[in-house]
């Protein structure tokens, strides 16, 4: 029983060393990378399935009427584990492939789809086999091995015939290099963007029905409110990468939040199988997680476009932003808080090098400028939100500090609290059936995140506040949250993660707001995230490249705005 538990083990460990390889067409099928995830997947996957597939067969003894007897290799018992293993890895590359399929190319997905139907005919064959070798066939039968043997290379075989081999991913673009499509006039207005992590539309018209939320109570009434599909995996590099440029992550090359590598392992990944727990070996520690940086750009962001066209601009937190590229204007990197103390990396953290003495000063100074005033109110560092509200505050007081003296004509600002808030104190803003937490927890909690959501509607509020007739203010929160499964949270407890309780892995939707004299008030139809880029692409006067995945969203301007301005498009930016 045991020799053919770890044979199945082994087969499974191969059914996702084959996902894997599936879901990262850049890597070679025979190569080191490919023999360190399948070991690194069998001593983990494999060894578990293993010991499931042993209990069974224990639990099975206990109950059964006539003596199990199988041996070393038993074609009757393979039949049966590798039908389910089949199974098993049949369902997650139907998954995968439909919940991920904007992380993949078109061939890619299409690859994929035919390993999956593979996949499936094969287990459909296996289990033919376990039945019939059950039911008409006799121990050490040679013609039931055979088909067996065949039947399971097969299974293997035809999904990685299917994907193939290795695919070149496309090439670098270095966001600094302008772009050399430049018009003779563009739109006079500014635009200022705020991007919001794990905003939710749930939380926020409940609060602006009571008043609660002055700042964007303001914003929906005279603006634009437009639900934004996200996409997965629902993480904040894919996600803002695809709004900066308009494509899915399968062209613009940020498909995840980093590369992953087995340990040893020569060349990462960069996307993860999904529904296996694949993310908790990073958390555990199996699996190296290398972040993202402004290097893995394969195609041009949103401010890369507009500086290129003479426009300056003001990027303070948008991720892989580091190291800080030469725009007209300034960057101020997403971990600019995380190297102030770094004497390699520091001066990348920002663009050009003379504001960093000026952020540094935001963020170090004895107090900093951010904070000055205010600190009685905040809570306390400890706090998951009182971390967050303090880099917040710093950030938004770079921008406004640097603005003061560089005024951009495009800046956007992320602020990520919303999305900390969420994942530690959804549980609070949920019926009380969703969580047994106690009535004082709660009301601090609750109390936790309408004074987060309170700080947003002041930020938001004073955008609002300073805008000129000509101007355009655009929210965009990036991705929703939901309540955690039981069988997830579970999970996080397991990892040491007890306090979380919201996530936004299965993409629920964000949501745009649109404010300014051109705006048409009211509630388009639903839209997604890539339409964000070419939509302000289009109200700066500049043209629309073909080759983004989102559409300009013209409906959300005036008719007599419109009229005067058609849409300009170019084949692409790259």
């Amino acid at each position: 029983m045991l020799t053919n538990s770890l044979l199945a083990g082994a087969l499974g460990a191969a059914y996702l060393t084959v996902l894997v390889l599936q879901l990262n067409p850049q890597i070679p099928l025979l190569s080191e990378t490919t023999w360190r995830w399948f070991t690194m997947i069998g001593m983990l996957y494999g060894l578990h399935l293993a010991v499931t597939f042993y209990v069974v067969m224990v639990v099975r003894e206990f109950f059964a009427l006539d003596v199990f007897s199988p041996g070393w290799i038993s074609v009757r018992m393979l039949a049966w584990m590798g039908a389910a293993a089949a199974a098993a890895a049949a369902t997650l590359m139907w998954l995968n492939v439909r919940g991920l399929s904007a992380a993949l190319t078109a061939d890619a997905a299409w690859r994929m789809t035919a390993g999956a139907v593979a996949t499936t005919v094969s287990a459909a064959v296996l289990l033919a086999i376990a039945v019939a070798h059950y039911s008409f066939g006799r121990r050490g039968s040679r013609v039931g091995a055979s088909l067996f043997v065949l039947a399971a290379i097969g299974s293997l075989a035809l999904p990685v015939a299917a994907r193939g081999g290795a695919v070149d991913p496309p090439p670098h673009i270095a966001p600094g290099r302008f772009a050399e499509h430049v018009p003779a006039e563009t739109s006079p207005g500014r635009i200022f963007m705020l991007l919001l992590d794990g905003a939710s539309l749930d939380y926020i018209l409940p609060r602006v029905a009571e008043g609660r939320l002055p700042g964007f109570g303001r914003v929906i009434d005279r603006g634009a409110l437009m639900d934004l599909a996200t996409i997965r995996p629902t993480q904040p590099d894919a996600v803002w990468a695809a709004v900066a440029t308009g494509m899915y992550p399968a062209k613009n090359g940020v498909r995840s939040a980093g590369s992953y590598g087995a340990r040893g392992g020569a060349r990462a990944v960069d996307l993860l199988p999904d529904h296996c727990f694949s993310h908790a070996l990073v958390r555990l520690g199996f699996v190296r997680n290398e972040p993202n940086a402004s290097t893995a750009w394969r195609a041009r962001p949103l401010w890369s476009i507009i500086s290129g066209a003479g426009i300056d601009v003001g990027v303070v937190r948008w991720p892989l932003t580091y190291p800080a590229n030469a725009v007209n204007g300034f960057i101020v990197s997403d971990r600019f808080h995380q190297l102030t103390e770094s004497v390699t990396e520091f001066d990348r953290a920002a663009f050009p090098p003379a504001i960093l003495p000026v952020v540094d000063t935001i963020f170090e100074g004895p107090p900093a400028a951010a904070l000055a005033g205010i600190a009685a109110d905040l809570p306390p560092a400890d706090a998951p939100e009182g971390s967050a509200i303090r880099r917040d505050r710093r950030y938004g007081a770079a921008l406004r500090e640097l603005s003061a003296t560089r005024p951009p004509r495009f800046a956007a600002l992320r602020y990520e609290g919303l999305d900390t808030v969420g994942h530690h104190y959804l549980s609070a803003t949920q019926p009380r059936s969703f969580s047994a937490i106690s009535d004082d927890e709660r009301r601090r909690q609750l109390q936790a995140t309408d004074g987060y959501y309170a700080f947003v509607d002041a930020e938001l509020n004073a955008w609002a506040v300073a805008m000129r007739p000509d101007d355009l203010l655009f929210v965009v929160s990036g991705f929703g949250m939901q309540p955690l499964d039981p069988v997830k949270r579970t999970i996080a407890r397991l990892l040491g993660d007890a306090d979380f309780s919201g996530t936004h892995e299965r993409a629920p939707d964000g949501f745009l707001l649109a404010y300014g004299a051109s705006v048409q008030p009211g509630r388009p139809p639903r839209g997604s995230i890539v339409d964000v880029a070419p939509t302000l692409l289009y109200f700066l006067g500049l043209p629309v490249a073909r080759d983004m995945d989102g559409f300009a969203r013209a409906d959300l301007f005036t008719r007599a705005y419109t009229a005067e301005r058609p849409l300009v498009f170019i084949p692409s930016y790259r």
